[in-house]
């Protein structure tokens, strides 16, 4: 039998995770840009917000919709450290002077792709949601053995929980369209960095997936 990392999702064991989808990092008035006056956020982020809210979030919100219809589990990540002064966070996070203190709005699952009923949300204080949050325990407990990913940012978090996952003996699949980063040169370089480490595909091709493995 040849090994591959190409596996069509079987939605009982597939569960779509979003990492760092949240008001601090994904927020127009989030901690991570709070301190910048307008026309600096728009000189360093205005790409990014644009390709966030106009293309980037209704990806994210097609491929949500689609996993709960199939019956997919799905689950978020957000940088929010364990305690309201942050002394938990990781020694990376303190240096680059991430701080979102327990509980706070910063902390928070942006609201266009809140969470419904009891879908996980689990708050990391490092890079990759696999080190500083019992995630592989979650999810051996759920049965799933393939991972979908979709976040921010494209280049950072999101290729570490990638790495992760796979050395962690899951199948895992990349959902370009709803990943990005602060560049498009930067999200291109990541995407073809970690093309050896799981299955790609668009959102179009992701919903399409679902809808057959539903029957649909």
């Amino acid at each position: 039998m040849t090994l591959t990392r190409d596996v069509p999702l079987v939605p009982a064991q597939s569960a779509l995770l979003f990492v760092d989808v949240q008001n601090f990092s994904a927020h127009r008035e989030g901690g991570e840009f709070r301190d910048l006056a307008p026309e600096d956020l728009e000189a360093r982020y205005g790409w990014f917000f644009a390709e966030l809210e106009g293309r980037v979030i209704p990806n994210m919100q097609a491929a949500q919709a689609a996993c709960r219809a199939a019956g997919v589990e799905v689950m978020y990540t957000t940088i929010e450290s364990l305690t309201l002064d942050g002394r938990d966070r990781s020694l990376d996070y303190k240096i680059t002077g991430f701080h979102v203190p327990k509980g706070s709005w910063d902390g928070r699952v942006l609201d266009a792709i809140a969470p419904q009923g009891d879908e996980i949300v689990l708050p990391k204080s490092s890079s990759s949601v696999f080190i500083s949050t019992h995630i592989d325990y979650v999810l051996r407990n759920l049965g799933v053995r393939q991972l979908v990913i979709c976040g921010l940012v494209t280049d950072q978090c999101v290729e570490s929980a990638i790495r992760d996952a796979c050395d962690l003996g899951y199948l895992v699949t990349e959902v370009t369209d709803a990943c990005l980063t602060y560049a498009e040169a930067r999200h291109a370089a990541s995407l073809s960095a970690i093309r050896g480490y799981c299955r790609q595909v668009t959102t179009a091709e992701f919903v399409a997936e679902l809808a057959e493995a539903g029957g649909g």
